[in-house]
């Protein structure tokens, strides 16, 4: 059911080093690197670290879903805005992830960043 998890780190630089140094001995190291977030894993990037940015309430988790097929994003997409959800992004191919990414991301009651994604082509 778990796709990938996210969470924020207070010191992104110290957050990083820890997690290079403890996930590899469980055969896990940095798979994607962008100036906002590391994903780290054995094959792929399951498990991501991004700086704190500025949440005064808390700090955000990223808890992605995965979905069987392109249309059942949709679906979780339609259900979320139905339930008054805050949109993130709409469905769409995220092509710097990898060619057949396609995800959808929207904001839980609590504020948690929720995905639902399908690696699947059409």
């Amino acid at each position: 059911m778990l796709n990938h998890l996210g969470i924020q780190v207070r010191d992104f630089d110290a957050s990083l080093a820890f997690y290079d140094a403890v996930l590899a001995p469980l055969d896990g190291r940095r798979l994607m690197e962008f100036p906002e977030a590391v994903g780290y894993g054995g094959s792929t990037p399951d498990f991501w670290l991004s700086p704190l940015g500025g949440a005064a309430g808390g700090v955000e988790a990223h808890i992605a879903f995965t979905a069987p097929d392109r249309a059942a994003v949709q679906a979780f997409h339609d259900a979320a805005v139905a339930l008054g959800a805050e949109v993130l992004h709409a469905p769409r191919v995220w092509p710097e992830y990898h060619p057949t990414y396609f995800g959808a991301f929207v904001r839980d009651p609590d504020g948690n960043n929720v995905e639902a994604v399908c690696h699947r082509p059409e």
